[in-house]
């Protein structure tokens, strides 16, 4: 039984690198379901194209059933980010099924209006010294490699998956900073667009609270370290799905479907309005 939402959103996939948790992400696209899915950008990391193509047949099938979702019923919106900018280009068409838009206002179940966009479009707003906006540059990629070797050697001494990256975002002044920074920026916005509130990706850090003046602040996360959607059921309540490698067993790069319904970690859930 897959599990069902009204509306899902993912993020920041990066489909092309060798960082993408893929086996997860197509484990999570085929155990749920949904009237709408947004693409909330950096699907496909166009950028890491320059440097050469990595794009192994798992990625591409991970697209396909996107595609498939697309052809058989599901609205498929996508909104580029800076890492498939783009694909900016074609907002306004759609392309097999698939909307292409800047950005978009999702109405949820409970008469919510949510902004959905990037994110990236703040950075300069919210720092002004770009040496700190390493998460989707050269530092973030060396902290990964990192990260991928010390949990190959924990993998090996029967230890659970560690996120480094995930770590240091809780640990080092600068980029906690920078997060709530973020969040300040994007509160003046739904209040300047007179919005309930926003759902993003781009900085790589799942969350789901109320901001200020009472707006809702969602981000989808990513799928190079936390594994992480958030999705609306059909009484308009957000929720944040953390589809983590330590809560499944992975052999020979194929999960298996059991612990899936098992163990599929929902928290977060921003109460019901009085």
């Amino acid at each position: 039984m897959k599990l069902r939402y009204r509306t899902i959103w993912i993020s920041d996939t990066h489909l092309g690198t060798k960082g993408c948790k893929a086996e997860y992400l197509r484990d999570f696209i085929d155990n749920t379901e949904s009237d709408t899915l947004y693409l909330v950008g950096d699907i496909i990391d166009l950028w890491k194209f320059k440097s050469g193509v990595y794009w192994p047949p798992l990625h591409g099938d991970i697209v396909q059933r996107i595609l498939r979702k697309a052809k058989t019923g599901t609205r498929v919106i996508y909104i580029p980010g800076n890492h498939d900018e783009q694909l900016r280009k074609l907002v306004g068409t759609s392309f097999n099924n698939v909307d292409i838009q800047l950005n978009a206002i999702h109405t949820t179940a409970r008469g919510e209006r949510l902004l959905v966009l990037h994110g990236d479009e703040f950075d300069n707003v919210v720092c002004h010294n770009k040496n700190l906006l390493y998460l989707g540059g050269e530092a973030y990629e060396i902290l990964l490699v990192i990260n991928r070797w010390l949990n190959h050697l924990r993998k090996k001494l029967g230890f659970k998956y560690w996120s480094l990256a995930d770590f240091l975002k809780y640990k080092v002044k600068n980029i906690t900073q920078f997060m709530r920074n973020y969040q300040h920026i994007l509160s003046l916005e739904a209040q300047k667009r007179k919005v309930d509130g926003i759902i993003c990706g781009h900085i790589h850090h799942a969350d789901l609270t109320r901001m200020e003046f009472g707006k809702t602040y969602a981000n989808c996360g990513d799928w190079i370290e936390s594994c992480t959607a958030l999705a609306e059921d059909y009484q308009g309540n957000m929720t944040l799905i953390h589809w983590r490698e330590e809560s499944f067993r992975l052999l020979d790069e194929q999960i298996q479907p059991l612990p899936v319904y098992a163990s599929a970690e929902i928290s977060v859930q921003v109460a019901s309005k009085s």
